[in-house]
């Protein structure tokens, strides 16, 4: 079961990387929101503290969306979507190895970079360990969450717009208690409730979205 997983995840990686501008394009959201934001609020040192937590999360969600139409569509159109099921490999395997690939490349970089956009927002440094723990454990709910919607829009010609109107109301916890907890040890407070909550979150995500996405890309190629 693992070789086809590994061949998937090596297929896709290779990709993004061939693809070397697309792949860049989290780091352009991450960086477009720090620069221009500032400039719409003022470059207040205690304003941009303020609301760091809120753009660096707004930047992880942007990046997340970006692939999210293309994430089944091509498989799909070639037929590659088909041989899942009728291949060695399990289609839930396979379905988590797709959406772990495209957390790799959505949500990895914004985690890697976040230090030094935190530092260009003044964000305290006591703040940091939060908002590193908290983009680990909800980026992936971001991507599980996309990936899901992605698969219930896959037969539909405006993927884009559908996938906008499921993704956000279905993320808004995740960014509620991300924000939420930065901003609380930011000001010294404890953030583990909310670092509780989004692993709860997280957990959730993990048990059922794979079940569900597979359910949707059968209905899919059915």
């Amino acid at each position: 079961m693992l070789s086809p997983m590994k061949a998937l995840l090596r297929r896709d990686l290779r990709l993004a990387v061939r693809h070397g501008g697309e792949s860049l394009m989290p780091l352009i959201f991450l960086f477009a929101v720090i620069i221009l934001v500032p400039l719409g609020v003022g470059p207040g040192p205690n304003l941009l503290a303020s609301i760091a937590p809120g753009m660096i999360w707004v930047a992880a969600l942007l990046a997340s969306l970006l692939a999210l139409e293309q994430l089944f569509r091509p498989d799909l159109e070639d037929g590659t979507l088909e041989q899942w099921w009728v291949g060695a490999g399990s289609p839930a395997a396979l379905v988590v190895t797709r959406l772990f690939s495209h957390w790799l490349i959505t949500g990895v970089p914004v985690i890697v970079f976040a230090p030094l956009a935190a530092e260009m927002l003044y964000l305290p440094d006591s703040a940091l360990p939060t908002l590193m723990l908290s983009l680990l454990i909800g980026t992936p709910v971001l991507s599980l969450v996309g990936g899901l919607a992605s698969a219930l829009t896959l037969g539909t010609n405006r993927g884009s717009v559908l996938l906008s109107i499921l993704v956000f109301p279905m993320v808004v916890p995740v960014l509620i208690f991300a924000t939420g907890g930065v901003a609380a040890a930011a000001e010294g407070l404890s953030a583990s409730a909310h670092m509780g909550l989004l692993t709860a979150l997280l957990i959730l995500a993990v048990t059922l979205v794979p079940l569900a996405t597979t359910a949707a890309l059968r209905l899919n190629i059915e």
